[in-house]
C-alpha cells in the first residue's frame, strides 16, 4: 500500500522519538544529557512513542491535518454499494447475465487495507490489497486480490474461485469506485459502487 515519502517518515520517525525522550527527562527533572540518568528512562520513552504510533496509524492520520504532505492516498474506509456485471455469455440465452447488487466493505489503517465483497449468493476476501497512484494522471486505483467463496447451495454453478479486481478511486461529486475484475474461472467483468457509510457492513442488503 503507498502511503507516504519514505524520507519524511524516517525524520519524522526520529525527530518523534527524540522530542518524546527529551520530554520525559524533562518531567522527571532528570539531566538534559546522554547518561545512565537518561538510558534508564528509554523504556518509558520506548512505551509512549509506540502508543502514538498506534493512535496515528489506527486514528490520527484520517486527519485533514496530515492529508497531502504526509499521508498522500485517500481514506477508503466504508461500505459501498452498487452492482457487478459479468461478460460472462449465458449459453442457454445467448445473452448477458443481469447485474448483480454487491456490497463492497473496506477495512483501512495507515498501513492495511483489506476488501471483502458481499453478494446473495458469495462472499469474497482479499489476500492482498493495495492503493497505488499513477504517476502521470495523479489517478488513485484500489487494487486486490481475492478468494470466492459461494454458498454450499449454488456450488455447482458458482465454484470457489480466485481473483482480483482494479477499482479508480472517484471523488468529485460523490465518493465511487469503478473497473474491471477478472477470474481464475476466466471470467470478467465490471464493477461500480458508491460510497454509502462509515460503518462495515457484515452482510449484503439489498439496496
Amino acid at each position: 500500500m503507498k502511503n507516504i515519502r519514505k524520507e519524511i517518515l524516517i525524520w519524522i520517525q526520529l525527530i518523534a522519538f527524540v522530542v518524546i525522550w527529551v520530554m520525559v527527562l524533562f518531567l522527571s527533572k532528570a539531566d538534559l544529557k546522554i547518561g545512565w540518568e537518561a538510558i534508564k528512562k528509554l523504556p518509558d520513552v520506548v512505551t509512549i512513542y509506540v502508543l502514538i504510533v498506534l493512535l496515528f496509524t489506527n486514528w490520527a492520520w484520517r486527519l485533514p491535518i496530515f492529508k497531502g504532505w504526509l499521508v498522500p492516498f485517500p481514506d477508503l474506509q466504508g461500505t459501498w454499494k452498487g452492482t457487478l456485471q459479468s461478460t460472462w455469455i449465458d449459453p442457454n440465452t445467448n445473452q448477458k447475465i443481469p447485474p448483480k447488487d454487491v456490497t463492497l466493505v473496506i477495512k483501512q489503517t495507515f498501513s492495511n487495507i483489506s476488501c471483502v465483497m458481499y453478494t446473495d449468493e458469495s462472499d469474497s476476501f482479499s489476500n492482498t490489497a493495495q492503493i497505488n497512484e499513477d504517476d502521470d494522471s495523479g489517478i488513485f486505483r484500489l487494487s486486490y486480490n481475492y478468494t470466492n467463496r459461494s454458498m454450499a447451495n449454488v456450488r455447482d454453478r458458482s465454484a470457489i474461485h480466485d481473483g482480483a479486481a482494479i477499482l479508480k478511486v472517484i471523488t468529485e461529486a460523490e465518493k465511487k469506485l469503478e473497473g474491471e475484475y477478472w477470474t481464475s474461472r476466466k471470467t470478467t467483468g465490471d464493477i461500480k459502487v458508491k460510497f454509502i457509510s462509515k460503518k462495515l457492513s457484515q452482510t449484503h442488503k439489498p439496496q
